[in-house]
């Protein structure tokens, strides 16, 4: 588990890229940090992977302090928005590096094995790479690398939906065969929707909502519908806890804080021209949950 106790970061002493933050990031799952550009995800995960220290407060890997802490951070692997390789370095080049910086995890056989798969030249220098063919080869990498924790930065940047699909099959088997948990950050909730286990949104260096996926999918619903009579609508608007109301005409659209069974349950003695409950996307719950403690998260999250 890694554990992030009230931790806070700035770069000039005034304005803080992380605020005050505590959140836990637990074993075999897929962890998302959304936020906009400068809502403080990079910064989290730089000091996550022991790259940058802490003004104050802690984080723990495994119990213990990240920073300046080899036998933790052997266990983690940090793959930047922009990943670096050496100048004139071939793909073989830097991975011969990293077996040497994880030497007894390091996979040069599956190195290989992917390399091939995902049409790689790893003799050509990387420089001539595209942008989406270095991030393939900082994913392959980071996958060999075999470490515990897997930190990605804007992960899926550049990757064409071929490449996201491959990324996102790479990481699931991976934990499925060693228990892999990756930590992935997105300015995009559909990037991570069909992902992630668990979503943390930042909003100014501090974290606006922490929830898990599936208790938020299983709480939260949507409605789609057509009431013969407003005075069914009326009863039903009083009775059911709802956080988004809107319609178009006489369809009415609703967000309501209840589990599916208790809508099913308040609908099944009215007399209905339309009734569906719908599946809600990453951002709709979002909406939903972040409006409720007065965020407008579209702003948050397109602005």
């Amino acid at each position: 588990m890694i554990s992030i106790n009230n931790v806070r970061k700035t770069y000039d002493g005034k304005t803080y890229a992380v605020d005050n933050l505590t959140m836990s990031i637990n074993e075999h799952e897929v962890f998302g940090l959304v936020g906009t550009n400068g809502a403080g995800k990079s910064t989290l995960l730089r000091m996550i992977s022991g790259v940058l220290v802490a003004d104050s407060g802690e984080i723990m890997v495994e119990g213990e302090n990240v920073y300046d802490n080899p036998r933790v951070k052997k266990n983690l692997f940090f793959i930047p928005d922009d990943p670096f390789y050496f100048p004139a370095a071939t793909a073989d080049d830097m991975a011969s590096y990293y077996a040497g910086v994880y030497p007894e995890t390091f996979s040069m056989d599956r190195f290989t094995y992917l390399m091939e798969n995902f049409h790689l030249d790893r003799s050509k220098k990387i420089a001539s790479y595209s942008k989406g063919m270095k991030k393939q080869l900082a994913i392959i990498i980071g996958i060999c690398s075999g470490t515990k924790y897997l930190l990605c930065d804007e992960t899926f940047d550049g990757l064409d939906p071929v490449m996201r699909q491959a990324a996102k099959s790479l990481f699931a088997k991976d934990m499925e065969d060693r228990g892999l948990t990756p930590i992935l950050t997105s300015h995009n909730l559909r990037e991570l929707e069909d992902i992630c286990d668990h979503v943390g949104l930042l909003h100014q260096g501090g974290v606006l909502l922490d929830r898990d996926l599936n208790d938020m999918k299983v709480n939260v619903s949507k409605i789609q519908c057509v009431f013969k009579n407003d005075e069914d609508r009326e009863a039903l608007e009083s009775e059911l806890d709802i956080l988004i109301k809107n319609n178009q005409g006489r369809v009415y659209n609703y967000t309501v804080n209840e589990p599916r069974e208790t809508i099913e349950e308040s609908f099944k003695d009215v007399d209905m021209l339309l009734f569906e409950v719908l599946p809600l996307t990453l951002e709709e719950i979002f909406i939903s949950e972040t409006e409720v403690v007065g965020y407008d998260i579209k702003k948050i999250i397109e602005g």
